[in-house]
């Protein structure tokens, strides 16, 4: 099968993948950080959580739903910063895969990755791991938001986990640095390669 990738390419192209799909696994999952209400174990993501309160109005209490889901709207997500935080990361995590599937087409369709286009996957590379990166610094701040609190009984506030854990969030904060070392290592082998003409011209073309 024809490809416009040479070996650099495809493991370009294959790691580009794996760190697009390690991000929107990230972002989609609701486990950035884990803490507990009323007995039952709580986990929070920027849209998403699971196990929250109800008040059961046979026993006059409040109990724990333990289900996931996302919330009802997005002016229900629990502080303005998660809210960015989703918007922004999403934004990120949409241009990662955009790059990824381009590149992984290219290891099946002969001419479709060009000098021009490798620049341009580069720099959107680049960009959207600037955007997870932002995200990813967004969200501490929404740690004292009223929700949070209930969850870990008041003690936790902007960069503090109080009795919460995060181990999520700590592994989507690496994507960003996957995203730069990707872009800067695609911008690394179009330099490095010889000024040709014709179907050579381009950094990761089949030599014709």
């Amino acid at each position: 099968m024809a490809s416009s990738l040479t070996c650099t390419g495809v493991i370009w192209a294959l790691l580009s993948f794996l760190c697009a799909a390690t991000s929107c696994v990230g972002f989609f999952m609701p486990y950035w950080l884990w803490g507990s209400q009323l007995g039952k174990p709580v986990s929070f993501g920027t849209f998403r959580r699971c196990s929250y309160p109800v008040h059961d109005e046979v026993r006059q209490t409040m109990v724990m739903v333990e289900e996931c889901g996302r919330y009802a709207s997005f002016q229900g997500i629990p502080s303005a910063e998660w809210r960015i935080c989703t918007v922004v990361t999403g934004l990120g995590c949409g241009l990662l895969l955009l790059v990824a599937l381009t590149a992984l087409m290219g290891c099946c369709v002969s001419e479709l990755i060009s000098r021009t286009v490798g620049r341009v996957a580069g720099g959107i590379q680049f960009l959207g791991g600037l955007l997870i990166g932002a995200g990813c610094a967004l969200y501490p701040l929404g740690w004292d938001s009223e929700e949070v609190q209930q969850t870990c009984g008041y003690i936790s506030g902007q960069f503090d986990l109080g009795k919460f854990s995060s181990w999520v969030a700590l592994l989507l904060e690496q994507d960003p640095i996957c995203s730069f070392i990707e872009a800067r290592g695609g911008k690394h082998v179009w330099a490095s390669q010889p000024a040709v003409t014709g179907a050579n011209s381009h950094a990761f073309l089949h030599p014709a």
